[in-house]
């Protein structure tokens, strides 16, 4: 490995190393401001970017997204790590989940558009989408729907899976209460209406209008990312670890994905966060990846 433990632990921080310029940065979408971290590598402009989005309520400052960052930097690659809004102005930091949630899973593909879109009118040509976790399905929705001369590539890490069955077996095991009967009374309710104490993805006994609700519960085999990649039309990675257990089996469904634009790899010992030096790990196999382009 060619970095040090602490480099990691340094890398938790948005403070930027001698070498690199970060910055905060803003657009308006649908009456809110989004905001994302821009990292610029030494000699590097907008030419080629990553374009990083987080998994489920999270954002870009958490621990995997600030190495990941600190590392493509490392790499001279500069990046845009994004903050999806999940319905609020200029958000920062881990969803409140006592705050009402009036988002939907594919509100994150209008806006990786909207930065793709900024990226270009910066000057981006070669832009490389990555996530991390549900992030990395949203992200291959995106591309799976829309075709942009300027988006060369993804990389997937974790990227979350989907059964019906499972979903199901997940959601009794967490809120020990089954979710067909709460699903189906979502369905018959207005989207805005507010559901009061409902458990709802992480947060428990929250309050969630019926629209996100039916939007991240309903049956929809284009939640499942291996599924969707059968499809893919750009050069993809996609990085599971041995030890994940919130996306458990990732490499194993992959195997089954017969598509010539897909590479997949699995890092062993890593958990869903690659924390530590498995992070080393996933910029070397970005390397390789981006080398094969």
């Amino acid at each position: 490995m060619r970095r040090t433990l602490s480099s990691l632990f340094l890398a938790g921080s948005l403070l930027a190393s001698p070498l690199t310029s970060a910055e905060e940065v803003y657009l308006k979408h649908q009456g809110l401001t989004l905001n994302a971290n821009l990292t610029l590598a030494e000699d590097s402009g907008y030419e080629r970017m990553f374009l990083i989005t987080h998994g489920t309520l999270a954002h870009n400052a958490m621990e995997i997204i600030t190495t990941w960052q600190e590392l493509l930097s490392d790499e001279g690659i500069s990046s845009l790590a994004i903050n999806l809004s999940l319905g609020q102005d200029n958000r920062h930091d881990m969803y409140d989940c006592p705050t009402t949630h009036n988002h939907k899973h594919t509100d994150a593909t209008s806006e990786i558009g909207q930065w793709v879109n900024w990226l270009k009118d910066k000057g981006s040509t070669e832009i490389i989408l990555a996530a991390h976790s549900r992030g990395g399905n949203q992200t291959a929705w995106y591309s799976d729907e829309n075709s942009d001369s300027a988006v060369k590539a993804q990389i997937l890490l974790a990227p979350q899976t989907w059964s019906e069955t499972y979903e199901q077996e997940n959601y009794a095991e967490r809120y020990k209460k089954p979710l067909t009967p709460i699903l189906e009374k979502a369905k018959q309710m207005p989207a805005e209406k507010v559901m009061q104490d409902t458990d709802f993805i992480y947060c428990e006994k929250a309050s969630v209008t019926a629209g996100s609700f039916v939007s991240y519960y309903q049956a929809d085999q284009r939640f499942d990312t291996p599924t969707l990649l059968h499809s893919a039309k750009i050069p993809t990675l996609v990085i599971a670890g041995s030890e994940d257990t919130t996306v458990p089996g990732l490499y194993a469904k992959m195997s089954s994905v017969g598509n010539e634009m897909i590479t997949s790899v699995e890092i062993e010992g890593a958990g869903h966060f690659f924390r530590d030096l498995y992070m080393d790990e996933v910029i070397e196999n970005t390397v390789e990846f981006l080398d094969s382009l």
